[in-house]
């Protein structure tokens, strides 16, 4: 337990990330409304506004004016647990997905034909899962809540009408808290004994694309999300164990690397109406092979070193969509994304009850001037069943367990409403 804990809250939440973001493994989709009609098909191949600081930032020189764009995304997970077998006593309602929101801006300013500067703010990990007290695999997880805000100023420059550029760090900042329960060997049902891990860091890392124009209809782009070196501090506190033998805090540090992500898309105008995408993202999951926390202080010498093998591994993921200018104000957009789960069935626990997964989008964008857009998209999320295989853990001290063994499937799906309002000038 204490393992699975200190990992998943201080490791930037190898945790339920993905129960409710659209964008599997411990990403999130979520950082535009245009991109998010299309589910994402053709991101790093179009500058549809300001977001393509994120999306791609070589298109912020290709915006014509200066803009300022915000949104949030809403997403609402539906979780079923079924067939459980487990030595451990308690509930499985399933529903541990609160209502998540995921807030962006962005803002572009063209300093010359060649050059242009933006900023953006906006949220590439995140979050949150609530079980219920009676949990019944609460020994391996309980509560999960961590998030990372990333700014990002950029600079883009466009060498001619044809090929353009753009570079942009990110300074990124992650805090997280995560709480899970010991387990009892003698009546099977986890203790009072509450764990409650805290843990942040602050650390920087970069976004750089190209872009170029094929033809005046065929647009193809590369964006590369760089790998994030975290060093993370915090602590580990432990109350209510039985006699109080392991209550008392530990100091926490941690170090651990986010993957690095690759986006290749191409866009295609048919027509003066038809627009066509097509994408796919390789993101190196491997990174998470495994991970080491050390403990200072520790209220037992059993928890100086903490460490687990992750085996997570590299994924594509690939997405299609399609845009249609109904009119000079409206603009009507559709995609579908393939998205694989980067753990397998020997490998996934409560905190990643994710499987293969397939998003199907709905988008529109309304311009009643030049100087105004609102773009909103709507996405359905579904998944193939999920087993979860925890196993039991040895004792720590008669009668208590790091864990009890757990065994589910989970059936998940998500709906998501994202809008953004931008404004030129």
């Amino acid at each position: 337990m204490f393992q699975r804990v200190m990992k998943t809250c201080l490791a930037v939440a190898v945790a339920s990330a993905s129960s409710q973001a659209l964008a599997n493994g411990l990403a999130i989709n979520e950082q535009s409304a245009s991109g998010a009609g299309t589910a994402f098909a053709g991101r790093s191949s179009s500058a549809l506004d300001s977001s393509t600081i994120y999306g791609n930032p070589a298109g912020l020189a290709r915006l014509k004016r200066a803009e300022v764009s915000g949104g949030i995304a809403m997403v609402k997970a539906d979780v079923d647990i079924s067939n459980v077998n487990s030595t451990a006593q308690g509930s499985n309602k399933g529903d541990m997905v609160p209502l998540a929101h995921v807030p962006f801006g962005y803002y572009a300013k063209p300093i010359n034909d060649e050059w242009a500067f933006g900023l953006g703010v906006y949220v590439p990990f995140g979050v949150i899962s609530d079980y219920e007290k009676s949990f019944q695999g609460s020994s391996h997880g309980l509560y999960s809540s961590v998030r990372v805000v990333t700014i990002q100023p950029t600079v883009s420059y466009a060498f001619n009408d044809r090929v353009s550029i753009g570079f942009g760090p990110t300074f990124n900042r992650i805090d997280g808290k995560l709480t899970n329960t010991l387990a009892t060997s003698q009546m099977g049902a986890p203790s009072d004994t509450l764990v409650n891990i805290k843990g942040d860091d602050t650390a920087m890392g970069f976004n750089v694309g190209i872009m170029a124009s094929l033809t005046d209809r065929t647009t193809v782009g590369a964006t590369y999300h760089s790998k994030v070196k975290y060093q993370l501090e915090g602590r580990t506190k432990i109350s209510g164990s039985p006699m109080g033998m392991f209550d008392g805090e530990m100091d926490a540090k941690l170090d651990i690397t986010m993957p690095e992500s690759l986006d290749l898309s191409v866009t295609h105008q048919l027509d003066d109406r038809w627009t066509l995408y097509a994408g796919g993202v390789w993101t190196r999951w491997s990174r998470l092979e495994g991970i080491e926390a050390r403990n200072s202080n520790p209220v037992s010498p059993r928890f100086t070193t903490i460490s687990e093998e992750l085996n997570w591994e590299n994924t594509w993921s690939f997405s299609v969509g399609t845009a249609y200018q109904l009119n000079p104000q409206w603009v009507l957009r559709s995609g579908l994304a393939l998205d694989p789960s980067p753990t397998s069935n020997a490998h996934r626990n409560v905190r990643i009850p994710v499987g293969n997964r397939k998003i199907f989008t709905l988008g529109a964008g309304w311009s009643p001037n030049a100087d105004v857009t609102l773009d909103l998209a709507y996405a359905y999320l579904w998944e193939n069943t999920a087993s979860v295989h925890q196993k039991a853990g040895s004792e720590i001290a008669p009668g208590v367990l790091l864990k009890q063994e757990y065994n589910a499937k989970y059936d998940n799906s998500a709906h998501g409403l994202t809008a953004q309002l931008t404004y030129r000038f």
